[in-house]
């Protein structure tokens, strides 16, 4: 064992070495050179997370939980790898809105509400009080331990002989040195962060010590500790989470700690408040889940070699740090560790009690003496120092009752479970916060009733049986229930039992809270303050700080001035003033009018100070917002008008993205068709071409070759190679027809055309066509007094000759026919061409108006021609505003129909493409 004068001479050099620390971060930061602004140190006081409940309680819970006691650290990591995205998000929000605490994010969110921030505020306190007592509590046990008291037990003393009460006094000083040396509550504590770092490095390298000397220095590394636990049966069970209570507990500690980490108000002190650079998460996002695994490496082989050494059970786990080296006579280790729990434990007294502090002035007592005004406290000049002195008499009372919490529950509880209790309360913020940052229909109503109800699940859950087990009250209340009611037993609620006190309250709290948020939220609706922060919160990344100009009213500069000056002081005031008129680069006479933006500047720098609830009671009470006028009402809804519209734009836009990804999708697609067509193209092309050049070069060789031919083969040799030349021509012809149409460079000569004669030229045309198919019969009917139609009559002839030859093309070889008829129906031009040819599939009469698309079998019966008659017929027809179709069935001929405006109708040919289909 140690003396007590030692272990008390190194804990105050080491406490004194701690605000050397500080005062050397403060100093450094006086002269523009910061500590903090290295990300490693960010990240390092990020590690205050890991308190005495790390320090000594880890190996306790290990000890009796096994491996269960590693959800602690997973949520952590978990938050910070997968959800740093949403730490990012708060760290803008907070940064554009001058936040300075947890109640500060919810309650600027909701309103700016007073009662929120109020209500935050309180349950912050009075859950978090009992991690402080943890803290507390440590310490006091590892002095005893220190000075030789068994298994860990703290003797009782008067509170002038308590070293703890000395601990949590230093501690407050410290806080007040460091934590409220200024009331701009948003500005960087340089000093302290820079000593909460250096903490973070002296508990983990004592963690270190400890855990290697047991693993090397006792056993033979990690392997032998754990094949003896193995070999112990009391012990094997510690490898392994077993049962639905084992794994739902598992889940509700990690889903615990990826809100605490966050929401603890010392977390959000050094996560959020105290960040300098948004980058600096990057490095956090790696280097503190490799904090959090170094610093539970020894974790289970301390906690089994305490097993194996103790196997007793005559020494609180929660004491195996410093037991351990005591045990084994070496005192210079033990001391080592009790520097590395007093280093974790103050760390998080520290910023937990100036985070504390922050709200209970702003949120608390700033609002009470606002409306005091028979205290006449703001016609002071200045009365920076009267916040000042609440806020450092807010951290003593803090410490304080932490301390008497700490003497009152005595041996009640393990570290860990203090811990988790806190845990449980602080994730009351969670579902608040987070409805604040991505929904913009929460409401004031909605976050309050979650938070009151949680809250109050939470003290019947967990805080009434905490004080039953400590003798405050009957036990029966957990045994059986108020007034015998069972289902009302706090640690199984309706019914819900089996499971571990804190997976239980977890359970119930996120239900109500969840419930209750979204329940009222969509059954309330929002005020015009809400509705804008709502706008600012959920798209800070798109607005930034635009749309802050909520107010209106009648100011001068000089009323601004002067209020920043009450609390601020003239000195900052004045700087922030400067700043703002560098900023807009205008030059700013007091008596001048203050317009909404430097209403709304004046407002963030006082919530800085005071709170976003307070700052904008304060701001009000200077403005003159009276309406004189209905222009100026108007002006005030037309801003109203404003927010809900943006809202609207905002939702119109992501339609219209949404929509935007369909065409896009849908484009993708057609451009896969395209490309697959054009290779059709290509290929079809080049066998076509191929074709009629093969028979000319093969009669050309032939012919070459045979000068002794007869001359009637001679004679059908050139013939053929005339008719493929033709043929080539036709195809050539036709490719560069149909190219320069679909490319808008074919030159229409449109007139009023007659349309008897252009179908008279039409089968004059075609006439060959039967001469040399006489078993083919031909009729044309064609109305008498049709009107013109304005078209191009070659290409409108080209039109009916391909069809007729189509016709002629297909038809039986037997008792065939081809009609034609033509007539006026409903303002256009008719024009039928039927036969009763071979027909065509219904699945094959869209494809066939495409290039080089035929119906039938193109391999083994592909008819002639070259596929780019009807498509042509369908370019020619959308230049006049016509349409084409066909009616068909296989066998029993085909009908091609085409209609045309007339002349007269030519100005709507929109109605004809919503009747060709009919």
């Amino acid at each position: 064992m140690l003396s007590g004068a030692v272990v008390i001479v190194v804990s105050l050099l080491y406490l004194f070495l701690l605000f050397g620390i500080a005062w050397y971060g403060d100093r450094l930061a006086r002269t523009g050179r910061s500590l903090v602004s290295n990300p490693v140190v960010y990240s390092l006081s990020i590690a205050v997370y890991c308190t005495s409940w790390t320090f000594y309680g880890s190996v306790g819970r290990a000890a009796s939980s096994g491996v269960e006691f590693l959800a602690i650290y997973l949520g952590p990591t978990l938050t910070f790898v997968a959800g740093w995205f949403v730490i990012r998000k708060i760290i803008r929000i907070s940064k554009a809105n001058r936040i300075t605490s947890i109640a500060d994010l919810i309650a600027s969110r909701y309103g700016k509400s007073v009662v929120l921030g109020g209500v935050v505020t309180v349950i912050a306190v009075v859950g978090i009080l009992p991690y402080i007592t943890l803290q507390l509590k440590a310490i006091s046990t590892s002095f005893a331990v220190l000075l030789g008291s068994p298994a860990g037990a703290v003797p009782a003393t008067s509170l002038l002989q308590d070293t703890g009460l000395y601990v949590a006094l230093i501690m407050a000083a410290f806080a007040i040195l460091f934590g409220t040396r200024h009331i701009d509550a948003s500005e960087h504590h340089q000093g302290l962060v820079t000593a909460i770092a250096f903490e973070s490095v002296v508990k983990l390298v004592a963690f270190l010590a400890v855990g290697l000397f047991v693993t090397f220095g006792l056993f033979a590394g990690p392997g032998d500790i754990f094949a003896r636990a193995e070999a112990t049966p009391a012990l094997r069970r510690l490898f392994t989470i077993d049962g639905l209570p084992a794994h739902t507990s598992w889940i509700a500690l990690t889903v615990l700690a990826m809100g605490a980490i966050v929401v603890l108000p010392r977390q959000f002190q050094v996560v959020v408040v105290e960040n300098v650079d948004e980058r600096h998460l990057r490095t956090a996002m790696w280097l503190l889940p490799l904090y959090l695994l170094v610093i539970n490496v020894f974790v289970l082989p301390i906690a089994f070699a305490g097993l194996l050494t103790f196997p007793a059970g005559n020494i609180n786990a929660d004491t195996f740090m410093l037991t351990i080296p005591l045990q084994q006579q070496l005192p210079s280790l033990a001391l080592l560790a009790f520097l590395g729990g007093l280093s974790a434990a103050t760390g998080m007294i520290i910023v937990e009690t100036v985070a504390l502090a922050t709200m209970v002035s702003n949120h608390l007592v700033m609002p009470i003496l606002i409306r005091m005004r028979q205290l006449y406290l703001f016609d002071r000049g200045d009365v920076t120092g009267v916040f000042l002195t609440i806020r450092r008499g807010t951290i003593i009372v803090v410490v304080l009752l932490g301390y008497a919490f700490e003497r009152l529950i005595g041996e009640s509880f393990t570290l860990v479970t203090i811990g988790l209790v806190s845990f449980v309360a602080a994730m009351q913020f969670v579902p608040a916060i987070l409805a604040g940052i991505y929904w913009k229909g929460a409401t004031k109503a909605g976050a309050l009733s979650a938070l009151v109800g949680g809250f109050l699940v939470w003290g019947y859950t967990l805080l009434l049986p905490s004080f039953a087990r400590s003798g405050w009250i009957a036990t029966d209340i957990i045994d059986h229930g108020p007034f015998g009611i069972g289902g009302l037993r706090p640690y199984a609620l309706f019914g819900l039992e089996g499971l571990d006190p804190i997976a239980h309250a977890t359970i119930w709290t996120m239900l109500v809270n969840a419930g209750l948020l979204v329940g009222v939220s969509v059954l309330t609706s929002q005020s015009m303050v809400e509705r804008g922060q709502a706008l600012r919160f959920v798209d800070v990344f798109r607005r930034g700080d635009a749309g802050q100009r909520t107010w209106r009213g009648r100011a001068t500069v000089g009323d601004l001035s002067q209020l920043l000056a009450r609390f601020l002081g003239a000195d900052r005031a004045e700087a922030a003033a400067a700043h703002f008129a560098r900023g807009s680069r205008r030059r700013i006479a007091d008596d001048s009018p203050a317009d909404s933006d430097m209403v709304a500047y004046a407002e963030r720098q006082l919530a800085g100070a005071i709170g976003a609830a307070s700052a904008r009671i304060m701001v009000a009470s200077v403005l003159r917002e009276e309406m004189h006028d209905i222009d100026e009402v108007m002006h005030i809804l037309d801003e109203a008008s404003q927010l809900v519209v943006y809202a609207r734009n905002i939702e119109a836009k992501s339609q219209e993205l949404e929509r935007a990804t369909a065409e896009l999708r849908a484009a993708n697609e057609r451009l896969k068709d395209l490309d697959r067509l054009k290779d059709d193209f290509v290929s079809t092309v080049s066998h076509e071409l191929r074709t009629p050049l093969t028979s000319i070069r093969s009669f050309s060789e032939i012919l070459r070759d045979n000068p002794d031919l007869d001359a009637d083969q001679r004679q059908e040799f050139v013939g053929i190679i005339v008719q493929e030349s033709e043929r080539l021509s036709r195809l050539i012809n036709d490719i560069l027809d149909l190219a320069k149409m679909e490319a808008g460079t074919t030159d229409w000569v449109m007139s009023e055309t007659e349309p008897r004669r252009v179908i008279e030229q039409a089968i004059t045309s075609t006439s060959g066509l039967f001469a040399k198919a006489p078993y083919i019969a031909f009729e044309a009917h064609i109305a008498d007094g049709l009107g013109p139609v304005r078209a191009d009559a070659d290409r409108l002839t080209q039109l009916l000759v391909n069809l007729i030859s189509n016709a002629v093309k297909f038809s039986a070889k037997q008792d065939a026919w081809v009609r034609l008829k033509a007539w006026e129906e409903t303002g256009f031009l008719r024009v039928d061409v039927s036969d009763n040819g071979i027909g065509i599939a219904r699945d094959d009469q869209a494809r066939i108006f495409e290039r080089f698309q035929q119906a039938g079998n193109t391999l083994t019966d592909k008819p002639q021609g070259t596929g780019l008659g009807l498509p042509i017929c369908r370019q020619i027809l959308q230049r006049f505003g016509g349409a084409i179709w066909v009616d068909s069935e296989p066998g029993k001929g085909s009908v091609f129909s085409f209609r045309v405006p007339l002349a007269h109708a030519a100005g709507a040919p929109g109605l004809l493409s919503e009747q060709a289909a009919q």
